[in-house]
């Protein structure tokens, strides 16, 4: 309504709405939109992640000891990451000052709960500077994935107005005009649900996983992979097998359901799988 029925970009609206549910759960409030101190974190945040895309951090990444002493976006990476220290070091500063070891607030009050709970213990990893980096890495992780998602959904939705007409009138029916929408819905939205999980599986957000490190040499297939290896996750292979989806290249709800009911896929994998998998996934179902 705001834009009279103009074409907008909806990436910063999506953006500080998902930030402040991030922001509610590690500082324990919400922004106003217009807040100078949000825009500034959402600002440095965002250019954090269009910089780390570029060819000299790829660079830094593959030759880091030689990059380092060049000049380059990666440098510009790293003066925008120390901001973002210092902003959340200011937030921990604040809870301080009024903090209640019997009742945490938030993410910072509970992790300052463990820093104290370990104190005097040298190999403890609760510390100030890993509750700042564990902190940022909620807000990197868990806004530009979730705003994406969003940001997907609403392109299929345009793509396919009928299966936009399906999912708004199962809304219609269960939520009504009035209910407040909430996690417990999910179960009489079975339409809805497929929708939501077909929009993961194309939009294939992070289409070769998290690169991961070996911990231990092993062997897999055949192959020998040596201890401190990175290993990256083809889940664009995956979400897109023929063999696993009955239409791999086409935007369609019925991979995930049968007879009327939503049904779980084992080769539906977005959060990856096991110990190292992506903590986010409770909270962007939720979201």
């Amino acid at each position: 309504l705001e834009e009279n029925g103009q074409p907008f970009d909806p990436h910063f609206i999506i953006n500080n709405a998902v930030s402040n549910i991030i922001c509610s759960i590690t500082f324990g409030e919400r922004f106003d939109y217009q807040d100078d101190q949000f825009q500034e974190l959402l600002r440095l945040l965002d250019e954090v992640l269009c910089i780390q895309a570029s060819v000299c951090c790829q660079l830094y990444n593959a030759f880091p000891r030689i990059m380092h002493f060049l000049p380059g976006s990666h440098q510009t990476l790293f003066r925008k990451w120390e901001k973002l220290k210092m902003f959340v070091a200011n937030v921990i500063e604040n809870h301080k000052k009024d903090w209640n070891p019997a009742a945490a607030r938030d993410f910072i009050d509970a992790y300052l709960q463990e820093i104290e709970k370990h104190k005097g213990d040298a190999t403890s990893s609760f510390q100030d500077e890993n509750l700042i980096c564990s902190t940022l890495d909620l807000f990197l992780a868990g806004t530009e994935t979730t705003s994406t998602t969003l940001r997907w959904g609403l392109l299929f939705m345009a793509m396919y107005p009928k299966i936009q007409e399906k999912v708004q009138a199962e809304i219609d029916r269960v939520l009504g005009q009035s209910q407040k929408v909430s996690t417990a819905a999910r179960e009489s939205m079975p339409y809805t649900n497929a929708v939501i999980h077909e929009v993961q599986r194309m939009g294939n957000i992070v289409p070769m996983n998290v690169p991961r490190e070996l911990t231990e040499d092993t062997t897999l297939n055949g192959y020998r992979l040596v201890k401190g290896s990175m290993v990256l996750t083809n889940l664009t292979a995956l979400h897109r097998d023929p063999a696993e989806w009955a239409t791999p290249d086409t935007f369609n709800p019925e991979h995930f359901l049968e007879n009327g009911q939503f049904k779980k896929r084992e080769s539906f994998l977005p959060f990856s799988i096991g110990k190292r998998m992506c903590l986010g996934e409770q909270l962007l179902c939720c979201e």
